[in-house]
């Protein structure tokens, strides 16, 4: 068993494999822990969180269920779902609210309950871009809101989206903890070493866990099959987005040339109304010959 397929040096957080190593683990917790406090950017402290099972049933046999991919509590009963999403579906924002309903109905006790909820997050790391009004903003929080005050309705639902292709911030330029979490998942793939700026304790646990040297067998088997679904994945949605280019460059094409021919063939029966109205022919039979209409054989 080698490693024929990995030329880096670190794991790529994009694949399953990857991301669940990284955040999904007991081994590994802090590394959660520390991303959550980092993404909350002071509103709470997490200090402890407790890993739930991914995999969510509906109420009844024949529901949809929903796996998720790392999914946690707080010691304060809070929620966590962190989904890494390797590209865009056209009803991804749905799939994100579908997810947060087992969260929440979960929470629902027998008996006498008063529907008290804790809080719900819902994180979904992208590794695509879903909004090109602004290319800087690549963080977007997201909750209930009151169109007429513009203030927050409900505080217990939130939605993180992180568009990681927006985040371009070189290492020199790294400020908060926040920043570091995103440049490392952005990049960790690429590195040869570890960076100057990410010398925090978290980190050093991060890059020990990430550093493909250290796998054990079955893991490096794992991985590398996680790798190979990514690649032929990736592979995928570029030939797709290919074909689609040079299919739209065709269409493009063809609509050019039919609007050329349109235009020529009007400009050629201007020409000869013009021509024919020189001879005196009258305006009907001009009509007639050319299929223009009376009015605008009078413009000529």
């Amino acid at each position: 068993m080698g490693t024929e397929g990995i030329r880096d040096r670190y794991i790529n957080p994009y694949t399953d494999f990857g991301f669940k190593k990284l955040f999904g683990t007991d081994m590994n917790k802090e590394l959660l822990i520390s991303f959550l406090n980092a993404l909350l950017e002071g509103k709470e402290e997490i200090e402890e969180i407790t890993y739930l099972n991914v995999e969510q049933m509906g109420d009844r046999e024949l529901d949809r269920r929903a796996v998720f991919d790392v999914y946690c509590r707080n010691s304060q009963g809070e929620r966590f779902l962190v989904e890494m999403q390797k590209g865009e579906q056209e009803f991804f924002k749905d799939r994100g609210l579908y997810y947060t309903t087992f969260p929440i109905r979960e929470q629902a006790k027998r008996g006498s309950w008063d529907y008290e909820l804790k809080g719900v997050y819902t994180i979904a790391i992208l590794n695509f871009v879903f909004d090109n009004n602004d290319p800087a903003c690549y963080r977007h929080d997201v909750k209930l809101v009151d169109l007429g005050s513009g203030k927050v309705f409900y505080d217990k639902l939130t939605f993180i989206y992180l568009e990681m292709p927006k985040f371009n911030k070189r290492e020199e330029e790294l400020e908060s903890l926040f920043d570091k979490w995103m440049f490392v998942l952005r990049n960790l793939s690429g590195l040869l070493e570890r960076p100057q700026a990410l010398q925090d304790r978290v980190f050093t646990r991060l890059f020990e866990a990430a550093e493909i040297a250290r796998f054990a067998p079955q893991d490096l088997y794992a991985y590398e099959e996680s790798l190979k679904n990514f690649r032929d994945w990736h592979s995928v949605i570029t030939t797709a987005e290919k074909k689609g280019k040079e299919e739209g460059r065709k269409e493009g094409l063809a609509e050019g040339m039919e609007k050329g021919m349109e235009k020529g063939q009007c400009e050629e029966r201007i020409k000869n109304a013009r021509n024919l109205k020189r001879l005196g022919v009258s305006p009907d039979v001009i009509a007639q010959a050319t299929g223009l209409t009376t009015e605008e054989i009078a413009r000529l």
